[in-house]
């Protein structure tokens, strides 16, 4: 029998201790998606040519 690729299997239990932790990255990850949403939609970056909100806008 091949040990695969990690070697030996513990029965260690991973997600149940960590899930605090991956759900803390999901919510920092969405608080960040958001809050670059929002500046890049502010007036002072709205015309800026790095901004691709203002890509799409100018194709219709």
């Amino acid at each position: 029998m091949p040990s695969g690729l990690l070697g030996k299997k513990f029965p260690a239990p991973v997600l149940k201790t960590m899930w605090p932790f991956y759900t803390a990255g999901v919510i920092v990850a969405y608080g960040i998606n958001s809050l670059a949403n929002t500046l890049s939609n502010t007036d002072e970056y709205r015309n800026d040519p790095r901004n691709p909100n203002k890509a799409a806008a100018t194709k219709h």
